[in-house]
């Protein structure tokens, strides 16, 4: 008989290993480091509180760069060689439609923290994601322009995948919220001046700017509107809904509007809010660690690490169960809202994930 001296902790197994895919360095590192820095630290604070039932998470990071060819190496990577029983990102459109097929026919399932709602549309049995859709933004611009009683608007769009996912939706809505696009124009991921498509759109009768992309474009295009003397409001889209966005555009930024997950005006809300808790405990976590606030994006991560808890201290840590168990998801109190996924909603969350935010004072106010 073997005797275990008293006060001897038995170890629960070994590590639970997850895969993360974030850019975080090159043109999206925007979005990738703060994503990269979240998910670390819910890991560790998941470890520090015993774990899943014993077992530690170990995270295993790759810098996709926001590059599709080198995020479908990490994942192959990741699957292959490190065993990964679950990826989170990730962090852009275009490098999460690149792995998709591999993690299909891999049957590990994926969280993605980007927003392009071909991700998750039409549903793909082991994708899902923490980011808002899209389209949900966009209504929720479309709403206000016409509680403003704007309906003739310019788009200016990216010209990448999330860009041209955003404009497909703001065309495809447009006629339902009576609003007429009377410019539609582009930019590419890399161009420095936008003042000749700010120019055309300064002739037009537009009556309100829509800027669809990620930093540091829109920031260029911002300042770029104000140089100008181009009068119109500008609204951009959840792809800058962070302070870097403010550091970027500088006095120019100051009246811009666009939709954004609760957590850059977490201080704002009323108690009453149902994510206010997870809000302010990741604000706050961030600021410890980081020494600067958490944004939106770190919050797309937070929520994926999350979800990935729940599901394997409810269904076990094998990738067929975590996946089923992410489906079966109901009310979570994420950052990015709450979620309800079922087997024919991956992306789980409604219009209400979002809020209308405004600079001012060279910060985010709510818009009421």
């Amino acid at each position: 008989m073997i005797i275990i001296p008293a006060g001897t902790v038995l170890a629960a197994g070994p590590p639970i290993k997850i895969g993360a895919l974030f850019a975080v360095t090159g043109p999206a590192s925007f979005l990738g480091e703060p994503e990269r820095n979240t998910a670390q630290m819910v890991v560790d604070e998941i470890n520090k509180a015993g774990g899943i039932k014993g077992r530690k998470l170990q995270l295993i990071t790759y810098d996709t760069q926001g590059d599709a060819t080198k995020a479908v190496q990490a994942a192959t990577r990741l699957i292959k060689e490190d065993k990964v029983v679950a990826i989170v990102g990730p962090s852009t459109t275009g490098d999460t439609m690149a792995v998709i097929p591999l993690v299909e026919k891999a049957q590990i399932p994926l969280v993605s923290c980007a927003a392009g709602i071909k991700i998750t549309e039409p549903v793909k049995p082991w994708v899902f994601k923490t980011a808002q859709n899209d389209s949900l933004a966009v209504a929720k611009v479309y709403e206000h322009l016409v509680k403003r009683k704007i309906n003739k608007v310019a788009l200016l769009t990216v010209s990448d995948s999330f860009g041209s996912s955003g404009r497909e939706q703001l065309k495809t809505q447009a006629a339902k919220y009576g609003i007429q696009i009377v410019s539609d124009d582009t930019y590419g991921p890399k161009d420095t001046d936008m003042t000749p498509q700010l120019t055309k759109i300064r002739t037009n009768q537009s009556q309100a700017l829509i800027c669809w992309g990620t930093n540091p474009g829109p920031a260029l295009i911002t300042r770029n509107a104000k140089q100008l003397g181009l009068k119109l409001p500008i609204y951009m889209s959840h792809g800058v809904s962070s302070k870097k966005f403010i550091d970027l555009a500088g006095d120019a930024a100051e009246g811009v509007i666009l939709p954004s997950g609760r957590v850059l005006v977490a201080d704002l809300l009323p108690n009453s809010d149902r994510q206010k808790k997870s809000l302010m405990s990741f604000v706050q976590d961030y600021q410890r660690h980081y020494k600067t606030e958490g944004d939106h994006f770190g919050g797309h991560a937070w929520d994926a690490i999350m979800l990935l808890k729940s599901a394997m201290v409810k269904a076990g840590s094998n990738s067929a169960s975590i996946r089923d168990q992410l489906e079966k998801t109901k009310n979570f109190a994420g950052i990015g809202g709450i979620f309800n996924y079922s087997p024919t909603d991956h992306s789980g969350l409604s219009k209400d994930a979002f809020v209308l935010v405004e600079v001012k004072g060279k910060d985010w106010k709510l818009v009421r």
